[in-house]
């Protein structure tokens, strides 16, 4: 006895009303295939198949045409190079690139504050995660910024996937997760206090989170594409620490093994990261804490020259002086960006005090006014 095995396909189906014009444009001019026509005297239903998708053109169909979206790494050798096309059944044809360029946009710069007291809705997103919008501006499209936490710990319900992004930064301060990546050897758990760069395209899969896990995530651009690999299984076999994707390295930077330094602003000193070196500058982050010896000496006011300068404060408080800007009192879960050529004060910071700071480009030059 044979063991049976079920088989199935889908088909889009497309109204037609002259089919030998239809079959004659989908055959000639975008390079489908046909595999089924019947009856024979008089074709009323013609099926074919190409580009990874099954089409059932049917005379009478009470459809309406839609729209067809055909992706390809040669889109000028499609229809003589057009870009946009109408069948004779009305159907849009629109053909594009199958890998588009990241394109970066602009940046519009603002000074922003976003307050966790302002309550600030929580939306859930990807894998029934939790994410608060830092930025809600986005600075016109060119940073995401989210506070993301996961209430009920326990295996996430997530696939092994990867971003197209330029810049991704995962900082974890509070719980833990465990996430396996692409080349980099059995699950790692990112507990509070240490952080992740996602290169771009890594594939990558969250395991399981503990109760409460919050991160830090930033993202470049800020709307970039989640595309799933589903023929990936992680972990990979092989180890390969020093592999780049895009001229960047993943890392898995441990707080506690960190050393500070004097910061770029004087009266606090920051841990690095190491992200700067391992993106080739692309950005750079750092935690800042101010100097014990330096409690009740005001800051200098400063201004910067990057293009992103964005800063979570994790722990304590801090007044922000902006010019031309009432203060801000800021605590534990606000967030700030700062303009190029705006200057701005860290005053009266309590000792605990424990800012993210994440710039980009990674080396920029602080003025002190």
């Amino acid at each position: 006895m044979t063991e049976s095995r079920n088989s199935a396909r889908a088909e889009m189906r497309l109204p037609s009303q002259d089919l030998r014009a239809d079959l004659a444009f989908f055959t000639r001019t975008l390079g489908f295939r046909l595999d089924t026509i019947y009856p024979a005297d008089n074709p009323e239903v013609a099926v074919l198949s190409g580009h990874g998708l099954r089409l059932r053109l049917q005379v009478g169909a009470t459809e309406a045409p839609g729209t067809l979206r055909l992706l390809t790494d040669a889109p000028d050798e499609v229809a003589a190079g057009a870009r946009l096309l109408t069948a004779p059944n009305g159907t849009r044809v629109e053909i594009d690139d199958l890998n588009p360029p990241l394109v970066l946009p602009p940046t519009e710069h603002a000074f922003l504050v976003r307050r966790l007291a302002d309550q600030a809705p929580w939306i859930i997103g990807r894998a029934g995660m939790h994410y608060r919008d830092l930025v809600p501006s986005r600075l016109g499209g060119a940073v995401i910024a989210s506070h993301i936490r996961i209430p009920d710990g326990g295996p996430v319900p997530d696939m092994v996937h990867y971003h197209k992004v330029g810049f991704q930064l995962i900082f974890c301060i509070k719980g833990w997760v465990d996430v396996v990546y692409e080349d980099q050897g059995p699950k790692i758990r990112l507990t509070a206090g240490n952080c992740f760069i996602q290169p771009p395209e890594i594939r990558h899969r969250v395991l399981e989170a503990s109760d409460g896990i919050e991160v830090i995530e930033i993202g470049v651009p800020a709307e970039h594409v989640t595309e799933i690999d589903h023929e990936m299984t992680l972990p990979t076999p092989h180890l390969r620490p020093d592999r780049e994707w895009q001229g960047q390295r993943f890392v898995h930077n441990i707080g506690a093994e960190g050393q500070f330094r004097p910061f770029r602003i004087p009266g606090f000193e920051a841990r690095d990261t190491t992200i700067c070196a391992n993106t080739q500058g692309v950005a750079s982050v750092m935690v800042v804490r101010p100097l014990s010896n330096a409690m009740g000496t005001p800051a200098p006011w400063t201004r910067h020259d990057g293009d992103i300068l964005f800063t979570f404060v994790m722990a304590g408080h801090l007044l922000l002086e902006g010019e031309g800007k009432a203060p801000f009192r800021l605590s534990p879960g606000d967030a700030f960006v700062v303009p190029p050529g705006m200057a701005t004060r860290y005053a009266d910071p309590t000792e605990d005090l424990e800012l993210l700071e994440v710039s980009l480009p990674g080396v920029f030059a602080t003025e002190r006014l």
